[in-house]
């Protein structure tokens, strides 16, 4: 989703189905995309850890 939308149009982008979801959809929805941030987080912070190990063992080696 581009940064530039505006209100409007992410309101218009949302599909019909999630409109009309029950709460446990909604919920169950909530639970996948918090899981999925987690994991996004997590994947930044390995990457973080692999380059600061990476180049500490160049400079090891040096």
């Amino acid at each position: 989703m581009s940064q530039d939308m505006n209100l409007q149009q992410i309101a218009e982008s949302i599909p019909k189905s999630l409109l009309n979801a029950s709460d446990k959809d909604v919920e169950a929805l909530q639970g996948i995309i918090d899981q999925t941030l987690e994991v996004r987080d997590a994947h930044k912070e390995l990457q973080r850890m692999v380059k600061d190990y990476t180049s500490t063992k160049s400079t090891v080696a040096r």
